[in-house]
């Protein structure tokens, strides 16, 4: 599939910003001025084709996706190589921050993730190719077009890419709730990949055997496991408060 339908206004205005490759959009007639102005003018800019039309189309191009009136057929989204966030951490002389999604399935969670891992300047982001869900409209929706700024890399194998990813000096952190050490005595300051588990089943055994070292979030309540994308956050932003400490 060469292109791809997005629908809401923060999507489609991040990818129009982003430079992504846009063939047409469509705009409720129903949609109120001030709301799909910047979208319009941002268009007109680019010379895409901007065109009004009736909200029910809009319900059939983009079935079961929250538009808001807004949608636009894009090119597909385009995965980058793992050499390709070791490069970008390069760049901007920072020790590389890396997060590893081990069978992320609910599209809104990876799409929270990218949203988070935007605001927390992580390098990119690696996803299995099987079991997993991809770039979907509704990740691109759920990330408010986060998507467009954070580098995923889709690999056949998550446990190969840990090794080559140690091999290039980033350790490798797990997340796993019988961990004996705590996230917050865990050192992050390091060039570090953090992996993310499954909604239902936590990180993989076989994955959990590749980490440099397991941490847990402490857990006061009744329930002994965060949402995913929640889980995810809390660890991003600790990384966040120790290569910020002065």
């Amino acid at each position: 599939m060469d292109e791809d339908i997005i629908g809401g206004k923060h999507s489609v205005l991040e990818a129009l910003r982003a430079g992504r490759t846009i063939n047409k959009i469509w705009i409720a007639e129903s949609a109120q001025k001030q709301f799909a102005g910047p979208i319009v003018a941002e268009a007109k800019n680019l010379g895409i084709i901007v065109q009004f039309t009736d909200k029910r189309k809009l319900d059939q191009m983009a079935e079961g996706l929250q538009h808001q009136g807004v949608v636009a057929q894009v090119a597909a989204y385009e995965y980058v190589e793992v050499e390709d966030i070791l490069a970008k951490a390069k760049e901007l002389g920072q020790e590389p921050f890396i997060l590893i999604l081990d069978e992320i399935e609910d599209p809104h969670n990876l799409g929270s993730i990218l949203r988070t891992a935007d605001c927390t300047g992580v390098h990119g982001v690696i996803i299995p190719k099987r079991r997993s869900v991809g770039l979907t409209a509704t990740v691109s929706k759920t990330s408010a077009g986060a998507v467009e700024y954070v580098p995923v890399a889709r690999v056949t194998n998550i446990a190969q890419t840990i090794e080559q990813l140690k091999e290039q000096g980033v350790w490798v952190a797990g997340t796993d709730v019988s961990a004996a050490q705590d996230v917050y005595k865990a050192n992050f300051t390091i060039p570090i990949a953090l992996v993310i588990g499954n909604e239902g089943k936590g990180v993989g055994r076989l994955i959990k055997e590749r980490c440099d070292f397991l941490v847990k979030l402490p857990m006061a309540g009744h329930v002994n496991s965060l949402n995913a994308s929640v889980a995810a956050g809390v660890l991003m932003y600790e990384v966040v408060r120790q290569r910020n400490k002065s």
